[in-house]
């Protein structure tokens, strides 16, 4: 069977502030256009169950694809945003001048956020999610859930030291497939999102309001 890792679309707060599990943050309208996309791209795969964060945005992203399958969106919490206490919401550049940020980038298995939780607590969570689910259904089950979250499920199934877990790039509405079998697992695809448009603007340098988000992949 296949677990289908679907981040969240594009909303107006991605990537100028974190904004971890704010409510009522939705997709914008090139959000929205996302989501449609993604189920165009998926149509001819056949699923079997579709779960979601329980966030507004990624809610949102997983129903066109639940409707063109027929199917419903099914909310597993495990599959939420880190918590990221009383970072949620601030500006990435403004937790860039942090002490707290290099451990996030670099040290990332001693980093715990301020009144919210370690990523060390999100990444057992995610991976125990995966693991249930893995083997209360058959096909191909699709788990849409947030950037961080993704990253360090692909880290664990990867064999990727989570101190490196911020090598990896999970981009808006992106598809990662994770297959199991007889033979354990293999990470099938990663941060697919069927085209090239992201490598187009070269690698020049970048304007400094986008260089924290950038750094954490919340773009």
């Amino acid at each position: 069977m296949r677990i289908l890792l679907v981040r969240h679309g594009l909303t107006d707060k991605t990537g100028p502030v974190l904004a971890g599990r704010t409510p009522g943050v939705h997709l914008n309208a090139t959000g929205e256009a996302q989501a449609r996309d993604l189920a165009e791209r998926l149509a001819g795969v056949p699923l079997t169950a579709v779960f979601s964060s329980p966030m507004e945005r990624c809610r949102e992203t997983a129903g066109p694809l639940a409707r063109a399958a027929s199917l419903r969106v099914r909310t597993d919490r495990r599959l939420v945003e880190v918590g990221y206490g009383a970072w949620t919401m601030q500006p990435l550049p403004k937790l860039a001048k942090t002490s707290l940020w290099r451990a996030v980038q670099y040290r990332p298995t001693l980093a715990a956020f301020p009144d919210g939780e370690s990523l060390l607590a999100a990444q057992q969570r995610i991976v125990g999610a995966i693991e249930d689910l893995r083997r209360a259904h058959e096909g191909n089950v699709v788990c849409c859930s947030h950037a961080d979250m993704i990253k360090l499920a692909v880290a664990h199934y990867g064999g990727v030291h989570m101190d490196l877990y911020q090598r990896i790039v999970i981009a808006p509405v992106s598809l990662t497939v994770l297959r199991f079998g007889d033979f354990g697992v293999q990470v099938e695809r990663m941060n697919d999102t069927g085209g090239v448009a992201d490598l187009a603007g070269g690698t020049g340098t970048k304007r400094r309001s986008s260089a924290a988000a950038k750094e954490w992949g919340h773009q």
